[in-house]
């Protein structure tokens, strides 16, 4: 009798530990339909909930991939949460749609039974009852219409809030209107997408619509109205996007309802973005993205970064009259908002340093720009008039590398290696410090070459501090042009008498390692370039290209003179300077003047 007594008491205990601590387990299938917590009589905040659920796409096609996130606004956390995707419409039944995937051990997958049908993943729970600020999980899309994700977050046993809601997310096929699209006609949609041919007009809401777009008209987004009825800001002031393919521009003109109107157009494989910040640094910045989700389609996101990391995605808030558009590349979008700017506590003057960043995305995630954004000479209020032009800063040590590989390998590198094989005869038989003088130009020529290149080398790496991951070959190259440029002086300080019977093997290896250097070298210097991208025409590459020509012109015209020689067949004429020596004079000011137009070039950046 005592056992029984024990056990009944031992059973009633752990039914009141449980009702009281909840579910720390998160075995909450019983409130899949409420999304209510069996926590007693205690009844759901009525407050604002300090917290969110944010998506990060604004529309969706079955069996599409959707990131979602509960946050705690401020770092304020919870122990508890459930997570479902119920239709948006005002009579809402308690049915989930699509399916969860786990991406942490903070969320476990829950089978809801609901009128005796079994909706298998369709929710996700907590696995315990830590404190947790942020929780991210993915939802795979189901064949539904629009949708929300509703939430429900246990911040203590006496303290929730239920149906906390995101943004909707509009189904992407849903309504066609019944006008037919082609492949050169722009169509309006009443919230629908177009076929991949198509532009896109959303009609308003507060969410943004997807669509592929590749057709003439696109959206009308020109420079038109500078400085006069809207504000700007180009890479150029003469950057226009109706005209220029590469022009990246974004504008804003202000709203009788106080909102603004956005456009912004630029060529990228991914995403264009305009970014408000208070300094000239990436960091408590926010943002506007248009970017393509992993369809291909382009959505319209708003963002806030916390520096040189992937952006947290916000809720889009009161954005509505939503175009898109992916032209032969060129994303555009335009939309209205009435956001406040700075979703942050900032200064009151509302003005901010305008950041322009593009690049790749990798199904539907934004990935790092490669290149450094445009960003405005000071600070702006693009509710006012005027027509502005951005700038890519360059730190003076990138400034000053890309000029030490330049003299190195344009002029001290290149004029050393003519010396050397052409123009040996030098001084005759005079000699400096027991060398010909031909041998101490070279080798002062080549010391400097080589010292150049290692400053150059190291002053990038001071600079970035790291590996630069999106930059391509060119670091790659840059790397084994400073092993072989290091490993040339060490072959030549062990090289052989002149007499020795092997000496003819480390002649042709010296040569053969210089013009190999060369050749790396001035691949690496195109590759630079390419990265710097300076101007819309692009003159700083053209100019490195008219200089390998000029090189290779000159190079080609001494071997003939050469060759000619050694064969007698020049006949000296009785002159005080011979030809090939007029020829070199010629290189040597051709060769200034080029480098002198891309230091000019390199300063502009």
């Amino acid at each position: 009798m005592r056992r029984h007594t024990c056990f009944v008491l031992v059973l009633i205990t752990a039914t009141f530990l449980v009702c009281v601590s909840g579910y720390p387990h998160g075995q909450v299938s019983s409130s899949c339909a409420s999304m209510l917590p069996s926590h007693l009589e205690n009844t759901q905040q009525t407050s604002d909930p300090p917290y969110q659920v944010i998506a990060s796409n604004s529309s969706f096609n079955p069996g599409d991939i959707i990131q979602v996130t509960l946050r705690g606004k401020s770092g304020t956390t919870f122990k508890g949460f459930l997570l479902e995707a119920r239709t948006a419409e005002p009579s809402s039944s308690g049915t989930p749609l699509g399916t969860f995937r786990t991406t942490s051990s903070d969320a476990q997958l829950l089978d809801c039974n609901i009128e005796g049908v079994n909706y298998k993943s369709s929710a996700v729970s907590h696995t315990s009852g830590s404190s947790k600020s942020e929780v991210t999980v993915n939802w795979n899309a189901s064949d539904a219409g629009n949708i929300q994700f509703r939430a429900t977050f246990v911040q203590k046993f006496a303290t929730f809030w239920s149906q906390v809601k995101s943004q909707t997310l509009t189904r992407s096929v849903a309504s066609v209107s019944p006008t037919t699209s082609n492949s050169n006609t722009a169509t309006s949609v009443s919230p629908t997408t177009s076929n991949s041919n198509t532009a896109t007009s959303v009609s308003p809401t507060k969410t943004s619509l997807l669509s592929t777009v590749t057709q003439s008209q696109g959206i009308q987004i020109s420079s038109d109205g500078c400085g006069t009825t809207k504000f700007c800001f180009r890479i150029h002031s003469q950057c226009n996007p109706a005209t220029q393919s590469r022009c990246h521009f974004m504008s804003s003109t202000p709203l009788d309802n106080g909102g603004v109107r956005f456009e912004m157009s630029g060529r990228a494989t991914g995403y264009i973005s305009i970014g408000f910040s208070d300094d000239k640094k990436m960091g408590n910045d926010d943002i506007y993205i248009c970017g393509m989700d992993n369809s291909g389609n382009i959505q319209v996101q708003h963002a806030y970064s916390t520096g040189k990391v992937l952006p947290r995605t916000e809720p889009l808030g009161e954005v509505d009259n939503i175009h898109v558009a992916n032209v032969n590349g060129v994303i555009q979008c335009s939309f209205n908002t009435r956001n406040n700017i700075s979703m942050v506590s900032r200064a009151a003057n509302n003005q901010y340093y305008l950041f322009f960043a593009y690049g790749p995305s990798d199904n539907g995630q934004i990935l790092k720009h490669p290149k450094i954004p445009y960003i405005s000479e000071e600070k702006v209020d693009i509710r006012v008039i005027q027509s502005i032009s951005g700038h890519r800063k360059k730190s003076i040590l990138i400034k000053t590398h890309s000029a030490l590989m330049l003299i190195a390998w344009m002029t001290t590198g290149s004029i050393g290696m003519i010396i050397a094989k052409f123009f040996k005869g030098i001084g005759g038989s005079k000699k400096i410090f027991g060398k010909n003088i031909w041998f101490q130009l070279h080798l002062y020529l080549m010391v400097l070459t080589v010292a150049a290149t290692i400053i150059g080398f190291v002053l990038v790496f001071v600079d970035k501090k790291h590996w630069s991951h999106h930059s391509g070959a060119h670091p790659v190259l840059g790397c084994i042009v400073m092993g072989l440029t290091l490993i040339q002086p060490i072959v030549a300080i062990c090289r052989p008498a002149p007499d020795h019977k092997r000496r003819f093997i480390f002649n042709r290896f010296h040569s053969i390692m210089a013009l190999a250097i060369k050749c790396l070298s001035v691949a690496t210097l195109f590759l630079g370039f390419n990265l710097i991208n300076i101007t819309e025409n692009r003159w700083p590459v053209k100019v490195l290209g008219g200089f390998v020509g000029w090189e290779v012109l000159l190079y080609s015209t001494l071997c003939v003179i050469c060759f000619i020689k050694e064969k007698a067949l020049y006949v000296t004429l009785k002159k005080k300077v011979e030809p090939d020596f007029l020829l070199f004079i010629v290189y040597l000011c051709g060769n200034l003047a080029f480098l002198i137009a891309l230091l000019v070039a390199i300063g502009q950046t």
